[in-house]
């Protein structure tokens, strides 16, 4: 599902973030991503969310080969990717449903499905009961969940997270894990950006990890063939 293929990517500056990465994703597989402040975990997840182009080397998501791209596809690709971030980037002028329902309008999604697809999602991170509210009056631990459920109301095959619990205590942390877990357990690809080193190892699942833009653990190989589109 994601394919990391002698993956280089260089910055202007000659900063070389990543360099010869190799690994693979299934599909319905959970991993984490972790190393240093400035090992090259969101230099990655913007190269598979299309908001960078290696220099070097493949990236292959759901099948398809992203380093050459054109710019009119990339809306597709990137509608195949739910992203889950640190601070929410919630919009605290609009209710929780609505929040929810922004990546389905801008699709186009006909209005009678917004309303059956939204709240579906918001039941699977038990906030159905919360959808008229804003996310202001929801406590950090919620607001969190309502991204969550932003992106994954479009049903993705791959959900990124970018240090998801980084401002969440320890039980509230381990919720939100757990939420992740259940979505790979429907199929979804899930790769989590992560410094809780103690999370990580309670959650027992595979670890990337970069240091100075090189995976040095984690690049299990893989002998299955590839997928072939979403």
């Amino acid at each position: 599902m994601i394919e990391f293929e002698q993956v280089t990517k260089r910055y202007d500056d000659d900063h070389t973030a990543l360099r010869q990465v190799n690994f693979r994703l299934e599909r319905g597989e959970m991993a984490f991503l972790t190393g240093h402040s400035g090992a090259g975990k969101s230099t990655l997840l913007k190269l598979i969310m299309l908001m960078e182009r290696p220099s070097a080397g493949r990236v292959i998501v759901g099948g398809q080969l992203l380093n050459k791209m054109p710019r009119r596809q990339i809306p597709y690709i990137r509608r195949h990717v739910g992203v889950v971030f640190q601070n929410h980037q919630l919009l605290f002028d609009r209710t929780v449903f609505d929040n929810v329902a922004m990546p389905l309008e801008v699709v186009g999604t006909p209005s009678r499905d917004i309303g059956r697809r939204v709240r579906a999602a918001l039941d699977k991170v038990g906030l159905l009961s919360k959808e008229r509210m804003n996310p202001m009056q929801l406590s950090g631990g919620e607001q969190q969940r309502v991204g969550i459920a932003r992106a994954v109301v479009n049903k993705p095959p791959v959900l990124l997270a970018d240090e998801p619990t980084g401002n969440l205590d320890p039980a509230l942390s381990a919720d939100i894990m757990h939420l992740f877990a259940q979505f790979s357990q429907v199929g979804v690809t899930v790769l989590i950006a992560s410094h809780d080193i103690a999370l990580i190892n309670d959650m027992n699942r595979r670890t990337l990890t970069l240091n100075e833009g090189q995976l040095i653990a984690g690049a299990v190989p893989s002998d299955q063939e590839p997928d072939h589109g979403y």
